[in-house]
């Protein structure tokens, strides 16, 4: 059974969600084939990269916005290996929240479907002096409007 990472907000939108498809590489293997674990964190961040890109709250979005957004908090559950040029979906789920963070919930499969790994980051907001945003700034708050209109679907 899956972990929930999350808990459910009532009346909160649906969470928005993508999938990345990428293919093992050498450099992320060890000496046995099997990709090293410390790489499934960047296929996170490939993940965490396409949604933003996706929905208009990339990396790029936030520097014009002189918003930095460091990961404050993050997990992993391994279930089972990738490796050496094994194809594998990254599937990035978004999870509501009114506040200046981002919650973001990751599933990791081979070709087979097989569960190989789950996990989740939690970022905060920060402004230009690092100081943490009490609440979302305007980039991230229409982002936040347009999601619970329905625009996002």
């Amino acid at each position: 059974m899956r972990k929930a990472y999350f808990p459910v907000i009532e009346n909160a939108p649906s969470s928005l969600s993508l999938i990345v498809k990428r293919r093992v590489r050498f450099e992320e293997v060890d000496f046995m084939g099997i990709v090293w674990h410390g790489c499934y964190l960047s296929y996170f961040e490939d993940g965490r990269v396409a949604l933003g890109h996706k929905y208009g709250i990339s990396y790029t979005d936030f520097i014009r916005e002189r918003i930095s957004a460091p990961v404050r908090q993050m997990g992993i559950d391994y279930n089972y290996p990738l490796r050496l040029e094994e194809d594998f979906e990254i599937k990035t789920i978004m999870h509501w929240s009114d506040s200046a963070r981002i919650n973001l919930e990751y599933e990791i499969r081979n070709t087979s479907g097989k569960l190989v790994c789950t996990g989740y980051t939690v970022q905060l907001m920060l402004d230009e002096h690092s100081d943490v945003f009490l609440t979302p700034p305007p980039l991230f708050s229409d982002f936040l409007k347009r999601w619970k209109q329905g625009e996002l679907a």
